[in-house]
């Protein structure tokens, strides 16, 4: 693990009340980039760590990384004090609360302000802090439904799927550092003072599911479920090998799309009709499928990825996990790398992304055990980390 010199974000401390993927996916970017992060937990610890697969919480193994705890019982007025001590050094506070749980703490973004004006306090929550459903359980899966990309999702003979991931939670973590870099940049660049920053689940999963709602305003055309095609360009689809292994393919662009057709033995297809550009293969796209389909078909994965490489078509295996682990360029790369654990030994996870040319993130502790940072909340060492 690195010593993590030159971090970005070092000397910002931030202050982890949250629970579950979202925050803590959040407050890894920061963590992974040098700040500081202090999860701030009850007796029982966050969620995540009862996330366990094979009896170990690889969940906040992987997420807490970099991190540092401590044990608050903020029902506790006593504890709520030391909390508050600890504001006036901190930059940023994380919360996903249900609309109004932190005030109901006695820590209202005004109490927290008139401890820190600088303070930025990120409030995640599912649907918002405002509007008729800020009230409302707020977990990923909801949005996922509520949001459309259930019904969009998943093939048109079987019912709405949902993503075996916290694909909402991960959206907003992402998206919510983010913002939280931009509302701490308008304190230190802009002399700015603290705000609250309102990140619901909804709205960035409707960020990345394209321009659905004005299709629909300006066309009248709901999404459909298309399995692995894709509504807008063809072809696009996973497509069986010999060896009963799949192997992706697309074809976004008109030129792709002729060299997709050269490389299947059917050049002839170009100016065919119904293959002739794009709205046409749209609309023909069974056809096209079993085409390209049947080529695929007969030659392994390994084959196919040669013959389709050798011709530049996009083309892309279909890996498992393990495979993954294995495959040269994330080994060349480390995509993935083995994090010392004093209790599982290692554990392998993502690597800090993205990557910064003169000032990258670093991996420079493993995820802290509960309360383990507790000298922190009595005030019995320096607030702030060494960086």
């Amino acid at each position: 693990m690195s010593e993590g010199a030159c971090l970005p974000l070092s000397g910002i401390r931030v202050l982890d009340l949250s629970r579950l993927m979202a925050g803590n996916m959040l407050t890894l970017q920061l963590a992974d980039f040098g700040a500081d992060v202090v999860k701030v937990e009850s007796e029982h610890g966050d969620t995540l760590r009862d996330w366990k697969n094979g009896g170990k919480s690889i969940w906040w193994k992987v997420y807490a990384r970099n991190k540092r705890s401590i044990c608050l019982d903020l029902k506790n007025r006593d504890d709520v004090e030391k909390l508050l001590a600890l504001v006036p050094e901190a930059d940023v506070l994380v919360e996903s609360f249900k609309s109004g749980g932190l005030e109901s703490y006695g820590l209202a973004p005004e109490v927290l302000h008139q401890a820190n004006p600088k303070l930025v306090i990120v409030r995640i929550s599912g649907w918002g802090q405002t509007g008729p459903y800020a009230t409302r359980p707020g977990f990923g899966t909801l949005v996922e439904a509520f949001s459309g990309f259930a019904q969009k999702n998943g093939f048109p003979d079987k019912p709405p799927a949902l993503p075996n991931l916290g694909l909402a939670d991960m959206i907003a973590g992402l998206s919510g550092a983010f913002a939280t870099l931009a509302a701490v940049r308008e304190v230190e660049v802009n002399g700015g003072l603290g705000q609250v920053v309102d990140l619901s689940l909804l709205e960035p999963m409707l960020g990345i599911l394209g321009p659905d709602a004005g299709i629909y305003q300006h066309t009248g055309q709901l999404p459909r479920r298309l399995g692995n095609r894709a509504e807008v360009a063809a072809p696009r689809n996973a497509y069986l090998c010999s060896d009963d292994r799949w192997m992706v393919m697309s074809g976004s662009t008109q030129r792709m799309a002729a060299r997709i057709l050269k490389a299947v033995g059917a050049p002839e297809l170009i100016d065919d009709p119904r293959f002739a550009d794009n709205a046409a293969r749209l609309a023909n796209i069974d056809e096209l499928d079993r085409v390209i389909g049947g080529f695929v078909r007969l030659h392994t994965l390994e084959e196919n990825l040669a013959h389709f490489g050798a011709l530049d078509v996009t083309v892309g295996p279909v890996l498992s996990v393990d495979q993954l682990m294995k495959d040269r360029h994330v080994t060349e790369r480390e995509v993935l790398v083995d994090v010392p654990d004093e209790e599982l030994g290692s554990v392998t996870m993502h690597n800090v992304f993205p990557r910064l040319s003169r000032t990258p993130g670093s991996i420079r502790t493993p995820a802290p055990r509960l309360g383990e940072h507790q000298d922190i909340a009595e005030a019995k060492t320096p607030t702030r980390r060494q960086q």
